[in-house]
């Protein structure tokens, strides 16, 4: 009788780990690793700033259009191949989705520890996004066409609510970095003056132009070309 429920108390504390891990995967598909850490450990608010993050926003243009023609399967079909191909993309680079708000996604790098490039690495992940929609079409059967943009500054990120709640992040740089996605072209990866800044000595970019943005007014923007070519030895 000792041994049987030895046994059953065996059984028991496996079965509570493999929940306790499959708790901790879905935790860690809807937050960063240390933001989860620290929501498992604590009942306080989570709420930082940062001085320098870059944000990103990739947005399919004319989607509204295209999905009207479309059953709401094929709709979320196409969607959940182009996202979770950004997924993957994101998870290369060492990089943080945020979420997908519709038919945008929402990535940001210079958050919880990540990688010291990161501006680098963001844009480095915009212009294979695009490249990725415009070569790979079992992944984009549908030819959609995305505009990118990204922001750099100071941001708030935490958790917000305590029923399906999200890890989010807010402030000026946000939203710059979202209108220069609105007010982008087709194909293009589009950025401020900050993320320039970081960027200039290692990507080529189309001359600055002066955009206006609602709430913003004229806005320098650049538009990026791709990585600079290595320098050769002797040239």
């Amino acid at each position: 009788e000792k041994q049987k429920a030895q046994l059953r108390l065996e059984d028991a504390h496996r079965m509570l780990q493999r929940e306790q891990e499959r708790s901790e995967r879905l935790l860690l598909n809807i937050l960063p690793g240390p933001i989860a850490e620290r929501l498992k450990n604590s009942n306080q608010t989570i709420a930082d700033g940062f001085a320098d993050v870059s944000v990103m926003f990739v947005d399919i243009v004319n989607f509204t259009r295209i999905a009207e023609g479309l059953t709401p399967q094929q709709v979320f079909s196409m969607l959940n191949r182009v996202f979770s191909s950004f997924d993957e993309l994101a998870e290369k680079y060492g990089l943080e989705k945020i979420k997908t708000i519709g038919d945008a996604y929402m990535a940001a790098g210079g958050l919880n520890d990540q990688r010291e490039d990161f501006t680098e690495a963001l844009a480095d992940l915009a212009l294979e996004m695009r490249d990725l929609l415009q070569r790979d079409f079992r992944v984009n059967d549908m030819h959609l066409e995305v505009r990118i943009g990204i922001g750099t500054g100071p941001v708030v990120a935490g958790v917000v609510g305590k029923k399906k709640f999200i890890y989010d992040l807010w402030g000026d740089t946000v939203n710059l970095a979202s209108r220069i996605t609105s007010e982008g072209i087709p194909g293009i990866v589009q950025v401020d003056e900050n993320t320039h800044r970081k960027l200039r000595n290692s990507f080529d970019f189309q001359a600055p132009q002066t955009i206006y943005l609602k709430g913003k007014g004229d806005t320098v923007v650049y538009r990026a070309i791709g990585r600079k070519a290595p320098l050769v030895a002797g040239t």
